[in-house]
């Protein structure tokens, strides 16, 4: 394997959340998922990585996954800081106007009552750089960090 070059796919992404219906809830309104599955049993080696995980469940839409899950004990410390972690997920779109309606979408849930949100932080404005890299960033219910960008063809 050593002159093989190794590409990895992305296969989900893991969400811890203390609250796994009101997260299952907004995932499935803001990215439009759909659950694929759902466990409330797991293997030896789950219940030794995730102590006291009660509930997991993967909800999909295009090739994006995500693994929501809930854990007994849970901290109510928010994500963030200055400390070793994923900071955030990136999420691509297919134009301005796209990105834009993401941002607007995150605005009309959270005005519209119906979520708990551990921050009360709106998304930020829509900056554009030089080379004409269009980004926005945003939290989920979690405090967990989103970024959404366009990047034109000419920079991909």
């Amino acid at each position: 394997m050593s002159g093989n070059l190794l590409i990895p796919k992305l296969h989900h992404m893991g969400i811890q959340t203390r609250d796994l219906d009101n997260c299952l809830a907004w995932y499935k309104e803001f990215f439009g998922c759909t659950q694929a599955w759902s466990l409330d049993t797991f293997s030896d080696l789950t219940l030794s990585r995730l102590p006291g995980i009660t509930r997991l469940t993967e909800i999909a839409v295009g090739d994006v996954r995500f693994h929501l899950f809930e854990r007994d004990g849970h901290t109510p410390e928010l994500p963030g800081g200055n400390k070793t972690q994923f900071q955030h997920l990136c999420l691509s779109t297919g134009s301005p106007a796209e990105l834009g309606a993401w941002r607007e979408r995150w605005l009309r849930l959270y005005e519209s009552g119906r979520y708990a949100f551990a921050t009360d932080e709106p998304p930020t404005d829509i900056v554009v750089d030089a080379d004409g890299v269009h980004s926005c960033y945003l939290f989920d219910v979690n405090g967990l960090e989103f970024e959404f960008t366009y990047v034109p063809e000419a920079t991909a």
